[in-house]
């Protein structure tokens, strides 16, 4: 696993680099999870094999390190994530995020990273107001998230997701979280209809009917269906996302 001091969080970041001599892509996870315990099946799946990939383990999440004093903002992640890719100077590459990694990866792209030449996003947070889980966590008072809250929705879940959340720190989780309910401005919507790259859309079979997918169509962005999943894509059908993301690649 690789690593990298980052000056924004005063600590580091860990990943996985993964070699190929295809077009590097970059991968963030979203909220309670770690793309060291979310991709793996999805970056070795045929479609991918070729292509080099870094797996990115966010702040306060997975391998990477956890200061409890960090903000952990959708914003501030994303200001990490652009100094770690500045500092790996990449070719041409893409920039894949999913869920609150979406939201980040779409913040990353606003802010003019060098040699980033296609976005794509499955099912991130496109507007204030959160996501099922982000919601039930910031409505609890941080404190007590702290003290029992993230251990009750451990225990409560039976998906790969509670594995991942228990390497989360719990500041982490729940400022993530209020970060994705309060939302940004511009919105990650307005952000990701403006920006000058390619970009791309991948949603799960059932997630739909969506009212915002219907909304980027309209604006221009390639959407793509994940057969036979719904959010979590990654473990739901990983071949069907590794193939949506080869594809949305090569647009």
């Amino acid at each position: 696993m690789n690593h990298f001091f980052s000056a924004v969080l005063s600590g580091e970041i860990r990943y996985h680099d993964l070699p190929g001599v295809g077009a590097p892509i970059v991968f963030l996870h979203g909220l309670g999870c770690a793309s060291s315990y979310e991709y793996p099946r999805v970056a070795a799946d045929p479609a991918l094999r070729d292509h080099r990939i870094i797996l990115v383990d966010l702040a306060g999440s997975g391998f990477s390190d956890k200061p409890a004093s960090f903000s952990y903002t959708t914003t501030d992640q994303a200001r990490i994530i652009a100094e770690l890719l500045n500092h790996l100077a990449l070719p041409a590459f893409t920039l894949y995020g999913h869920s609150m990694g979406g939201s980040i990866a779409i913040e990353v792209a606003a802010m003019g990273v060098k040699n980033l030449t296609t976005l794509l996003v499955s099912e991130p947070n496109l507007s204030a107001g959160g996501g099922s889980f982000s919601r039930i966590i910031a409505a609890q008072d941080e404190v007590e998230f702290i003290a029992y809250g993230q251990q009750l929705l451990i225990e409560e879940d039976n998906t790969p997701w509670a594995g991942s959340m228990q390497m989360t720190l719990a500041q982490a989780a729940w400022r993530g979280a209020s970060s994705l309910v309060h939302g940004i401005t511009p919105s990650w919507f307005d952000l990701l209809t403006s920006l000058p790259l390619r970009c791309g859309f991948i949603v799960g079979e059932h997630s739909l009917p969506d009212t915002e997918v219907s909304a980027l169509q309209t604006a221009g962005i390639a959407v793509a269906i994940v057969a036979a999943a719904g959010h979590e894509m990654s473990w739901e059908n990983p071949q069907g996302l590794a193939a949506a993301i080869a594809a949305g690649c090569q647009q």
